[in-house]
């Protein structure tokens, strides 16, 4: 299986000229580069313009580079102004969808049950959901992290099927490492990983759990990337401001090829 590399611009950059820039940059460096997934989400309003689906790119001859969104409405449509759907996702040519990252949580007070409604929807359309989890750092101090860890897979995935959950991305995102230049031990970031697996096991059966892609989240660099899949034997990252710097992005690609 190829490694997944997600670059999550989140609210950046702040033009259609400077994303363009950037997208045109990664699309550069990227052509070359084989057996390696790269997904670029970025916001909204740019996703018309930048988003091109893995198919088409394959076509193209650019190999595996495909386009994700950072959220999604549980409605296909409806008076929910402001709000964007799975199917105009789909429509616009997204193979991925970010849903439950820490800062959706934290800022607009998403729950488990609201993540799951997301989730649902976005498989219905066949969307692949890049599901995030982790704890805090008052949650890992207090020795809560198996606990909720445990509580978030299993309310996020409720009435998933075992034939639905094949197409989960689950992104292990500490959430005292993101944008703090703290990234987790390799070695716990392993040990984080083999119990979202156990825990995938309990839920529907060691087969899924062996199968299941599971990434890793949280102030990933060039140095450290490497580590995490081989190491840590995760099946990719998910990355933040480093995906913002072209230089840093590739070189994180060529370090995770090389492992």
């Amino acid at each position: 299986m190829k490694p997944l590399i997600v670059a999550n611009w989140k609210c950046n950059p702040q033009t259609l000229i400077e994303a363009k820039k950037l997208f045109n940059s990664l699309k550069r460096r990227i052509k070359n580069i084989k057996n390696i997934e790269v997904v670029i989400c970025p916001p909204f309003v740019y996703l018309s313009i930048l988003g091109v689906s893995t198919s088409a790119r394959r076509k193209a001859g650019f190999g595996g580079l495909a386009s994700g969104s950072q959220d999604c409405f549980w409605e296909e449509k409806g008076a929910f102004t402001g709000e964007i759907s799975s199917l105009m996702l789909k429509d616009l040519g997204c193979d991925y969808v970010i849903l439950g990252h820490s800062e959706r949580r934290r800022w607009f007070g998403e729950t488990d049950d609201v993540i799951n409604k997301k989730m649902k929807k976005a498989i219905l359309v066949k969307l692949n959901p890049i599901f995030c989890i982790g704890e805090t750092k008052t949650e890992r101090e207090k020795g809560k992290t198996q606990n909720i860890l445990k509580s978030q897979i299993e309310k996020g995935l409720k009435k998933i099927s075992k034939k639905e959950i094949k197409n989960i991305v689950i992104a292990y995102e500490p959430v005292w490492a993101i944008g703090t230049g703290k990234p987790c031990d390799v070695k716990e970031a392993q040990i984080m990983g083999l119990l979202i697996r156990k825990i995938i096991n309990r839920i529907f059966s060691r087969n899924i759990s062996e199968k299941i892609r599971i990434i890793y989240g949280g102030s990933v660099n060039s140095k450290n990337a490497a580590g995490y899949i081989k190491e840590a034997r995760m099946d990719g990252l998910l990355i933040g401001g480093a995906s913002l710097n072209p230089q840093e992005f590739i070189k994180i690609i060529k370090a995770v090829k090389k492992s």
